[in-house]
């Protein structure tokens, strides 16, 4: 489907300027007319690794909808010249499309999280949600993705179901690979690649407070929850990236001028 909202180009891929409640619109549309779509959530992870690599650039350009998912992204945006109201975090996407699925009778189905973290995320929503269904929630086993049998059967699974809403939380790629395998068997659903979103939806992690998330420093809390796994990747890469992706922003700006 063509959606009518401005892009901006971010590093290596067009982010939209759409806000959240209008993207939960889209979606309740799309249904509607009996189409689907597929939401990426870029965060600076996701555009410096498409930054490095074609493919990856190549397959977040599939989606039909590219949300800024970090301050860096939408200040990145706002100095190339676009119109980037508001963060569009994949966490907050989980619970927002929820509630709209509720709304529209619609199902959702939750894939991704340690074992019982999906249904258990399932259940949260629902006790949230009045008039919510959830018609599946799998935890695939780690690697099944490189198998191809695997692969199927974690297919199978959603497709069974019937869906109209899948949040897929395995993180990128791999998250909108799997996507990439089921849209052509599940047209007419919308699809979320919402990284964390299903655990924080669970419980398990917390977001961090909502002046931290404003002021851009939501990445110290997930780093302070989880520094084995996220040191690395938050300080030797994803934030000196920030610092040169905002450096270009502010030189196109100014070349433009």
């Amino acid at each position: 489907m063509t959606a009518a909202f401005t892009r901006v180009r971010v590093g290596a891929i067009d982010v939209s300027t759409i806000t959240e409640s209008e993207l939960a619109g889209l979606m309740a549309n799309g249904w509607r007319d009996g189409l689907g779509g597929w939401i990426v959530t870029a965060n600076v992870d996701i555009v410096r690794a498409a930054s490095r690599d074609p493919e990856l650039a190549a397959l977040v350009a599939r989606a039909e909808v590219v949300v800024a998912d970090g301050m860096p992204v939408v200040w990145a945006g706002r100095l190339a010249g676009a119109a980037i109201g508001e963060r569009v975090t994949g966490a907050s996407l989980v619970f927002t499309l929820s509630a709209r699925a509720a709304a529209e009778g619609r199902s959702i189905y939750l894939l991704g999280g340690d074992e019982g973290v999906p249904e258990a995320a399932g259940r949260a929503l629902t006790e949230r949600f009045d008039g919510l269904r959830v018609a599946g929630a799998h935890s695939p086993p780690y690697g099944f993705d490189t198998d191809r049998e695997r692969l199927g059967d974690v297919v199978e699974r959603v497709i069974a179901a019937r869906p109209d809403l899948v949040l897929v939380g395995l993180g990128f790629p791999k998250q909108e690979r799997v996507i990439v395998n089921l849209r052509p068997r599940l047209p007419h659903a919308w699809y979320l690649g919402c990284g964390a979103g299903i655990p924080m939806a669970a419980g398990q992690f917390s977001r961090a407070p909502t002046v931290l998330q404003r002021s851009g420093g939501e990445w110290l809390h997930r780093l302070a929850l989880e520094p084995r796994r996220l040191a690395r990747r938050y300080l030797l890469h994803d934030a000196p990236f920030a610092l040169r992706l905002l450096a270009q922003a502010a030189r196109t700006r100014l070349r433009e001028r």
